[in-house]
């Protein structure tokens, strides 16, 4: 499985021009896996808009590319030191997707809406409105997969059992769908 077949056409130009900023953290392959789960959200969830909701997941992390690398690890995890750098990484990416968004001006895709997703999807807890809450359950719906467990446990060098607590008690009690929990 590569990212060219999991993206629909229209958001490959966005893909690739996401790519540089998401070198960071595994989130290219958060992405596309987030890309992926959204996908089957969508099928569960007709009322939401695919034209807001795929791009704003496709790039909803580009921010973490100006963080300070040696800073990333203290803005997650069980206990997170850092959540400043989590609301920077929300604005920054904000800029760089709204930057790409202009440049490729894709049909249907309503520019604010999918930045006011990005605006908030880690730090505001509620879901604005249906688009945002299957952004916000198919970016924490990446922790429960194979690779997001795995993921996670690399970053902390600990036991994936670990990270089944830090599941149980930060990622899934936050997932605001019922296909969203479902997966979870």
């Amino acid at each position: 499985m590569i990212a060219q077949d999991i993206f629909l056409p229209r958001d490959r130009a966005l893909w690739e021009e996401a790519k540089p900023y998401l070198n960071v953290r595994n989130n290219d392959e958060h992405t596309i896996i987030a890309y992926a789960l959204a996908q089957v959200l969508l099928r569960e969830i007709p009322e939401a808009d695919p034209d807001v909701v795929l791009p704003a997941i496709l790039l909803h992390d580009v921010g973490w590319s100006r963080v300070p690398k040696d800073l990333l690890l203290l803005a997650v995890g069980r206990r997170p030191t850092r959540l400043d750098l989590v609301r920077d990484h929300e604005l920054y990416g904000v800029d760089i997707a709204r930057e790409n968004l202009e440049r490729h001006r894709l049909e249907g895709v309503d520019i604010d809406a999918v930045c006011q997703i990005i605006d908030g999807h880690d730090t505001v807890k509620e879901d604005k409105n249906i688009n945002d809450a299957v952004v916000k359950d198919a970016d924490k719906g990446w922790r429960s997969t194979p690779h997001g467990m795995r993921t996670i446990a690399g970053w902390y060098d600990v036991p994936v059992t670990e990270v089944l607590l830090m599941l149980e008690e930060r990622s899934n009690p936050v997932m605001l769908t019922a296909p969203g929990r479902a997966q979870a």
